[in-house]
């Protein structure tokens, strides 16, 4: 009974046999409305058909987007402390449009998630109203009287309930959590598992799973603007992978983010933070498809030096490399694909065969000028990644290479494709297996496109170890990318560095991650402008995000397709509750 009145906030969304649907917000009215800078900065004039769907409503919600692991996990560190352990296994994220941030748009919790996020909420509480903790969260004694425990339980949840909804609590969210204390409560003298019932309804509640986003209305106008809390966590979680801190939600109540100037305050604070490094972190764990390293394999017998601590250190070494090209130094974002530099380990460097000169646990290393190791493409998360577990591919690299840093989606192969010459590792080089599908016409098209940069790379194993030859051939490494010639990683990189379609990805990628959805046809001005911007910023990063975090179309209102005028909000499928438990 008490299990069924802890998780009523999801009654509107699913219950515990269900499966939310939020489908209705996928995609989200778009460029018809047009961005108002006048009277209201950052409000939003809708469309005729879209004052139709929104009705009489001063508000409405215009997008839910469920909060990835890495968020949740520096949710709870923020708020309670990192000594706080989080021991669960999070649902898979979904990717669309090469990113997860568009993906998790879509996504639901299952009946097996939600129980996780039960048990995970439990845990949490238990650590949070601990004997050794209780003092650190709790302005009273456990102990106390009821009425000094109770009014202790309301400032709780004001103070708790506010940090995780990232916003105030409503009058019905504060008395839900409270009814839920008092039933707890009922007949004790003790009041600690009162108080852990409280906060797990509280950490299982949608509005902390999910980022809600709200639009208001302007007045009595037909523009609308997203509400100031929710311009908050849009942007905490774009620039520190994190929920607003508590000057940001001050800056939020006081009405300073509904101007452009009281944005780019809290924007430049947020960028000039040291925890600006998590969220490029969580951007560029995104847009590389570093998810993948969980299920990382290799043949070990082909590859002896493959471990879990070399994968987990080939993922750490880009991170750790970005965050020190593009935000230390504030290097040029194409330089990423030529440097010589990088940040290494002891692991890595038994892998890139090199000595390590240090002794600290990571180091800043600088390969010769004559290698052939040239900047991300050369570094093992690539090459690991990107290839099978027995053998490089060619046409994995090519085909990353395209989607990744080109925004050129790469079709699947046919269904009737025969792979078996492709898959003959033991003999010849991969070039010579590969003709046979650069030759058939129902495959050119894609190979064409693929493959030239993928043989490029061809001096790097499926580890990411250097290499001449394959099979005691000797390895052909030119390549002719759309009529230019290049050889070996070096010249990838040099035709990366110069290709002015690299740099307009990395803009589409960065506008659609902070949206939470993937780019329209319309929006290809305003992102052509964003991307000369960038260009003029001598391609730093901070400066990208800058003027994509201050310009008020990263703002406008979107309104739902499945919003009716005749609902309080879009149409939400669910199931019926399961029965049990307690």
């Amino acid at each position: 009974m008490l299990r069924r009145l802890i998780i009523p906030g999801l009654a509107g969304f699913a219950a515990i046999g269900g499966l939310l649907s939020y489908t209705a917000f996928a995609e989200g009215g778009k460029s018809s409305s047009a961005i108002v800078v006048a009277s209201n900065e950052l409000a939003t004039v809708l469309a005729p058909e879209e004052l139709e769907q929104v009705g009489e409503r001063e508000s409405f919600i215009s997008a839910y987007r469920r909060l990835t692991e890495s968020q949740y996990r520096h949710a709870i560190a923020d708020i309670f402390g990192d000594d706080i352990k989080v021991e669960a296994r999070f649902e898979p994220e979904r990717r669309e449009e090469g990113l997860q941030a568009v993906g998790n748009a879509q996504l639901s919790v299952t009946t097996s998630g939600l129980e996780q996020y039960y048990s995970l909420a439990r845990s949490i509480s238990r650590q949070v109203v601990s004997a050794e903790r209780e003092t650190d969260y709790l302005p009273c004694d456990v102990t106390s009287s009821k009425d000094a425990a109770r009014k202790c339980a309301d400032e709780f949840v004001q103070e708790i309930g506010g940090k995780l909804y990232r916003r105030p609590l409503t009058k019905a969210e504060r008395t839900l959590t409270l009814t839920i204390w008092d039933a707890s409560a009922e007949g004790k003298d003790d009041y600690t598992q009162a108080f852990e019932h409280a906060l797990t309804s509280l950490l299982i509640s949608p509005e902390f799973l999910f980022r809600t986003e709200v639009a208001e209305r302007v007045d009595d106008s037909d523009a609308f603007q997203l509400d100031a809390y929710s311009k908050a966590s849009r942007l905490a979680f774009y620039l520190w992978d994190s929920p607003p801190d508590a000057e940001l939600l001050e800056a939020a109540a006081r009405g300073d983010l509904n101007t452009l100037d009281g944005l780019s305050v809290q924007v430049e604070r947020l960028l000039d933070s040291p925890r600006f490094d998590l969220g490029v972190r969580a951007f560029f764990t995104d847009m590389l498809h570093f998810e993948s390293f969980e299920t990382l394999t290799k043949d070990t017998m082909t590859y002896p030096k493959f471990s879990q601590a070399v994968a987990d250190s080939a993922r750490e070494e880009t991170l750790r490399f970005l965050i020190q090209h593009l935000v230390d130094d504030e290097g040029d974002y194409r330089d990423i694909f030529t440097t010589k530099k990088t940040v290494l380990n002891r692991t890595l460097a038994a892998v890139y065969n090199v000595p390590y000169p240090s002794r600290e646990e990571w180091t800043t290393y600088e390969f010769d000028e004559d290698t052939e190791r040239s900047g991300i493409l050369t570094q093992v998360s690539f090459a690991a990644l990107f290839s099978h577990p027995g053998s490089s591919s060619p046409t994995l690299r090519g085909k990353h290479l395209q989607e990744i840093f080109q925004c050129t989606k790469i079709p699947d192969p046919p269904a009737d494709v025969d792979f078996s010459k492709v898959q003959a590792i033991e003999e010849g080089t991969v070039r010579e297996r590969l003709d046979a599908h650069r030759t058939d016409p129902t495959c050119a098209s894609c190979h064409i496109l693929m493959d030239p940069a993928g043989l490029a790379l061809e001096n790097f194993d499926s580890l990411g170890q250097f290499r001449t030859l394959e099979n005691g051939d000797p390895i052909d490494v030119s390549a002719d990318i759309f009529g230019q010639e290049y050889s070996g990683a070096t010249g990838v990189g040099e035709y990366m560095k110069s290709n002015p379609q690299v740099v307009s990805c990395v803009v589409q990628k960065a506008y659609a991650y902070g949206k939470g959805r993937k780019n329209d046809y319309r929006e290809g001005q305003f992102l052509n402008s964003k991307t000369e911007e960038f260009a003029d910023a001598g391609y730093q990063l901070k400066d990208l995000f800058r003027s994509l975090l201050t310009d008020p179309k990263f703002y406008e209102v979107e309104v739902p397709e499945g919003l009716s005028a005749r609902t309080d909000s879009a149409s939400l499928t669910t199931k019926a509750p399961a029965s049990g438990g307690n």
